[in-house]
């Protein structure tokens, strides 16, 4: 479970492919005493575990996760090669402080950046998501984006949706990176998704009789 605040922005140092998965090793700012083997990091959005650690001469850390070939194509992971950064997140502790919203790590879907437009001293970034998950994106809604909790500025008619970034979160997270045309991982607020279910918008279809008892 994580909040889409990011605290650090790791760089990727290392990918090797192993057998069907890709290692990926991860240099940040994170002490090595604070990662545990088996702990649970969100990278770019993306829950990931933790299979090995060590300290860095500078003080920081890296760590090695792995991801399986699923993930890699239904996630921006793919794209990531040796100097990408990604904002990272460390799971909730019970007690901490719930900033953002509930984020769980695991991708709905892989938008397109459309445009970004500077608006005084922040920015609005509008983003296509795809087709299938559209309609989840509100005005007001939560969303996270790349691991970054944000609140939906506008939705638009034709299932684009903007979000407004503050300066403080453009500078911390990798957000500023993003470009016209660049893929970005989106993932659903819980909430959304059970309000869909509860009006039957994604209910499954049933055949005639299949659910019914029989007295």
């Amino acid at each position: 479970m994580f909040t889409g605040l990011v605290t650090e922005i790791g760089t990727i140092t290392a990918v090797e492919n192993r057998e069907g998965l890709s290692r990926f090793t991860v240099s940040c700012g994170y002490s090595a005493d604070d990662i545990d083997l088996g702990a649970s990091i969100m990278h770019a959005g993306v829950c990931l575990t933790v299979v090995a650690r060590g300290q860095a001469g500078d003080g920081g850390s890296w760590f090695c996760v792995e991801a399986v070939p699923e993930t890699l194509s239904l996630t921006v992971l793919g794209d990531w090669d040796v100097g990408t950064q990604v904002n990272l997140e460390q799971s909730l502790k019970l007690g901490d402080e719930l900033g953002g919203h509930f984020v769980f790590g695991h991708i709905d879907g892989v938008g397109e950046v459309m445009a970004i437009a500077e608006e005084g001293e922040s920015y609005r970034i509008t983003v296509r998501p795809p087709a299938t998950i559209a309609r989840y994106f509100a005005r007001k809604g939560s969303a996270a984006l790349n691991g970054v909790s944000l609140t939906i500025a506008a939705a638009h008619d034709n299932g684009d949706f903007d979000v407004a970034i503050i300066p403080h979160t453009w500078a911390v997270t990798t957000l500023h990176q993003l470009q016209p045309g660049s893929r970005i991982n989106l993932e659903i607020d819980m909430l959304a998704r059970y309000v869909a279910r509860m009006i039957g918008v994604d209910a499954p279809t049933q055949s005639p009789g299949e659910g019914k008892t029989h007295g």
